[in-house]
């Protein structure tokens, strides 16, 4: 069976192809693997992240903490942005738009009472990316919720 043709807009997301650590809090928490790979010839990238045996999961963070988490990242080509579709293991699911330009990608999406948005940055170097998410109950006025940064560990065999 033929696989699909993966739109060009799609190559913009390699740099996140690979396997990551990924911390939060300013690196108090973590590390979480995380690996970003290109599913059906490229025309999907899938973002998977779990604890790792090493990983303490401080106060908040242990009854709350979404692992396993997966995303589904593609292109829609009339609206030119990026969705993706989350599902994590407190049976959460989430639909996302995106946007990557030059090196920052920004996912957002808006919900009655909860709004979120990520802005998070490539490194020119590639091996680091840093970010923070954001939470809203108005989609007006934005706290911080948490900062990610992900280190590279090594590339995908994608």
């Amino acid at each position: 069976m033929r696989q699909p043709s993966p739109h060009p807009a799609l190559r913009q997301l390699d740099a996140f192809v690979g396997e990551w650590n990924l911390w939060a809090l300013d690196r108090s928490v973590g590390p979480f693997r995380t690996e970003f790979a290109w599913l059906e010839g490229g025309a999907f990238l899938v973002q998977r992240s779990d604890v790792v045996p090493e990983t303490t999961l401080p106060g908040e963070w242990g009854p709350n903490a979404p692992f396993p988490t997966v995303s589904l990242i593609g292109y829609d080509d009339a609206a030119e942005e990026f969705t993706a579709l989350y599902a994590d293991g407190r049976a959460v699911a989430r639909t996302y738009r995106a946007t990557m330009t030059d090196r920052t990608w920004r996912q957002w999406r808006s919900a009655p009472g909860f709004h979120q948005r990520l802005t998070a940055t490539v490194s020119p170097e590639g091996n680091m990316i840093e970010g923070e998410w954001e939470q809203s109950s108005d989609g007006e006025q934005w706290t911080t919720d948490f900062d990610v940064t992900y280190t590279r560990v090594g590339k995908s065999r994608s």
